[in-house]
């Protein structure tokens, strides 16, 4: 009895305890910067896109052996890391200049024949990435004496070979005041809309750097108000900054003052360009605290440098980028460092990141700093 006496006190002693220790020990409550930082650990990504432009040859590194005219190297070992690369892009857009042409439509014809056989022996091709195809002004212009200027049936010529890789359900611009709409169009892909410009659209007036204007700012507009839209990309070859500052000459957009305020004011992300040799990122908005849409130029993807400096582009590659489900944008430009000449195979060096960020709207604290940092 005097046992059972002893344990039933102890027993007790025992509730007691856990119960003032419950009483007295204050619940822990989750802060707000916590909660920050678990919604940032788990945010996935929704789905990444890859960019680059300006693959193709100089004209005097023509040769019979080489129809397609791209630099085959740097082509390859682009699609070959995209393709290694643990979340693969859904989409890779090539914005323009896959060819040298610029000159007749029967040059035009054999070398886009010519590169979609070389796209279609690829292994990228037989891969879950989608390639879209964005022509640029060695696809649609010719060149004479006097500067370059549409080249009368190149729409018909790039349809004939791209045209399937062209996104289906995509909202075509239709032809007004003269210009051939057919290659400028929009679509959207997960919360994501896609406005793709041909940045030189034929019109009967000779200009170079023509697009419906009209249709693009209302386009931009539209995914605005869309509430399933949470981004959106303007992609075309030619951009509007250049180094910063606007450019309308042939280096960059004529037109590009037409566009850029309805892109800031829609909050559009990005335009996404090539045109430029080399890769560059800025937000060129005009205002003390900075921010607001980017100008990001991928023209990294193998050609020869412009032609007011000798050597050869310090890396070649592809940029990437990636929504995440927190809303949150990022950005991966990948390259590797080139040879002696832009046609030099080096394998032995690497394709590593050169600017990686996250794409804020405000004034990005991450300030674009030369990425060719290592290669000579």
């Amino acid at each position: 009895m005097k046992h059972r006496i002893l344990w039933s006190s102890f027993i007790a002693l025992i509730l007691v305890g856990s119960c003032k220790n419950n009483t007295e020990t204050p619940i822990q409550e989750t802060t707000e910067e916590e909660l920050g930082v678990i919604s940032k650990k788990q945010a996935t990504p929704v789905f990444s896109f890859s960019f680059v432009g300006c693959n193709r040859i100089d004209r005097h590194n023509q040769s019979s052996s080489n129809p397609s005219t791209a630099n085959t190297y740097a082509l390859e070992r682009i699609y070959q890391d995209m393709d290694s690369l643990s979340l693969k892009p859904e989409l890779f857009f090539f914005l323009g200049d896959l060819v040298l042409a610029e000159s007749t439509l029967p040059n035009l014809d054999s070398q886009l024949k010519a590169w979609e056989k070389l796209y279609d022996a690829n292994p990228i091709s037989k891969s879950r990435i989608e390639l879209v195809a964005v022509p640029g002004n060695h696809e649609m212009l010719t060149y004479t004496p006097n500067g370059e200027i549409p080249l009368k049936g190149s729409t018909d010529v790039w349809l004939k070979y791209m045209k399937k890789y062209m996104p289906t359900g995509r909202k075509t611009a239709p032809d007004t005041l003269g210009l051939d709409n057919r290659l400028t169009f929009a679509f959207t892909k997960h919360n994501v809309g896609f406005v793709v410009m041909n940045t030189d659209t034929y019109n009967p007036n000779g200009l170079e750097g023509q697009l419906p204007v009209s249709w693009v700012n209302n386009q931009v507009e539209a995914y605005k108000k869309d509430s399933a839209i949470d981004h959106i990309f303007v992609l075309g070859h030619r951009p509007y900054y250049v180094n910063g500052q606007p450019d309308t000459t042939h280096g960059g957009l004529p037109q590009g003052g037409q566009l850029w305020p309805t892109f800031e004011k829609n909050g559009v992300i990005a335009m996404l360009s090539a045109h430029q040799h080399n890769y560059e990122r800025s937000q060129p908005i005009n205002n003390a605290l900075g921010g607001g849409t980017y100008q990001i130029v991928a023209g990294h993807g193998g050609s020869v440098n412009n032609r007011h400096v000798s050597h050869s582009p310090p890396f070649f590659g592809y940029s990437l980028i990636t929504v995440m489900s927190d809303g949150s944008v990022e950005l991966d430009t990948r390259g590797y460092c080139t040879g002696d000449t832009y046609l030099t195979p080096v394998s032995s060096n690497p394709m590593t990141s050169r600017d990686k960020t996250t794409l804020t709207w405000a004034k990005n604290p991450n300030t674009f700093t030369n990425p060719y940092t290592g290669c000579q």
